[in-house]
């Protein structure tokens, strides 16, 4: 198979070096619109897996008609740029009769990315929004476990976070993906199932302490985006449907503490003779001060609650130090070539929306996980447990 990335950012960059070592896929292209990293991040792909297979080609996100012509010829696209290119690229995926999954951010985009199903479905094209880390995998995960608990959970809880090893105050984070992803995970309202109904919350809501063996006690907080689908495809099925990000203790309190002076606003405001938003300002200084190249490492556990008994995944990942590959890029991005690659196969044969929750085969996505060195840890706990399933 041929497949296409466009973003050779860290997640373009380690998707593209995830398909380019199987041996199913023929070729790669990896695209961006700048001439220079792209073809940087080739040499360095091609060099960490010994094979030529990964080629450098110039296009512009913004430009879908210009993507649309990259896109013939290649049987799946990957966005691994930002949210607000997705839908554009979306619709020329579509046009070009080419298989698209993205990476998500946004849960207004990733709607109405669904929305386009129909056209999508008549051309026996898959879209594939938020396949990366959470929602993404834990979207997986998530639908596998209330499939072994019977199909109905008391609460499907997520808990996700990429965290630096050695952290360094007052935040004690560095950034591991897009920033423009991060702040609007920190911005915007957190969809959850709250005694089997749909509301919105606030984010940097709900602290609650979070605890992992060899780690200091941790927090957790609502942040958006992470449920994606999950809460209408679950409907009455689930009580509680969440998601929570995970960070050192006291993180959350100074960042609540810049979304209520708004500095994660969009509004424009005027600065002597210049007009410039707050989310401008505060996302310069988020790349100036948390962009770290530090070991990191990657948290995330999902659990199902039923009757007193919680089934869960579990994943711990660290940078690895033989690639360089940070492990937000290896959660992120291998999940999203790997159900990138299912639907080209037609080992994902849904066309039209393919919600990762329901359309993804969770046995053999784990199974993929594991040959790439990332274990998922199963386990069931509690008096009375009902889990039901091999064990991965």
């Amino acid at each position: 198979m041929k497949l296409l990335v466009i973003g050779a950012g860290m997640m373009g960059s380690a998707a593209a070096y995830d398909m380019a070592r199987q041996a199913r896929v023929e070729s790669v292209t990896l695209a961006d619109s700048d001439t220079r990293r792209v073809k940087d991040a080739v040499a360095r792909v091609n060099k960490l897996t010994g094979s030529k297979k990964v080629k450098a080609a110039e296009v512009d996100a913004a430009n879908p008609k210009r993507a649309g012509k990259l896109m013939k010829g290649h049987d799946g696209v990957l966005s691994a740029v930002p949210y607000f290119f997705n839908l554009g690229l979306a619709k020329a995926a579509i046009d070009n009769r080419c298989h698209f999954a993205d990476l998500g951010g946004n849960n207004v985009v990733v709607r109405k990315t669904l929305e386009l199903a129909k056209q999508a479905e008549k051309k026996g094209v898959g879209l594939a929004p938020d396949c990366g880390l959470s929602p993404g995998m834990a979207s997986v995960l998530g639908g596998e476990l209330v499939r072994r608990v019977g199909g109905k959970a008391d609460a499907l809880k997520i808990y996700v976070g990429g965290l630096p090893i050695k952290p360094k105050a007052p935040f004690n984070y560095q950034l591991v993906f897009s920033v423009e992803g991060l702040i609007n995970e920190y911005c915007e309202p957190a969809r959850i199932l709250r005694k089997g109904k749909l509301i919105t919350i606030d984010p940097l809501s709900e602290i609650e302490e979070f605890n992992i063996e060899g780690w200091p006690e941790l927090e957790a907080f609502h942040t958006s985006g992470g449920t994606s689908t999950m809460p209408e495809t679950f409907g009455k099925n689930v009580g509680e449907c969440f998601e929570k990000t995970i960070r050192y203790k006291g993180h959350c309190a100074m960042i609540r503490a810049l979304y209520d002076f708004g500095f994660f606003s969009s509004e424009k405001r005027k600065i002597g003779k210049s007009e410039i938003t707050p989310r401008q300002m505060t996302t310069s200084l988020f790349l100036e001060k948390f962009a770290d190249d530090a070991p990191e490492a990657t948290i995330l556990r999902v659990e199902a609650h039923q009757k007193g008994s919680v089934a869960s995944f579990t994943l711990v990942d660290k940078t690895d130090p033989k690639t360089r590959l940070t492990s937000m890029m290896r959660t992120t991005a291998w999940p999203a070539s790997i159900v990138l690659q299912m639907m080209a196969e037609g080992q994902i044969s849904k066309r039209g929306a393919v919600l990762q929750e329901r359309d993804v085969p969770a046995v053999q996505f784990l199974k993929e996980m594991g040959a790439r060195g990332l274990e998922i840890a199963y386990e069931v706990e509690g008096v009375g447990a009902q889990a039901t399933g091999a064990g991965a």
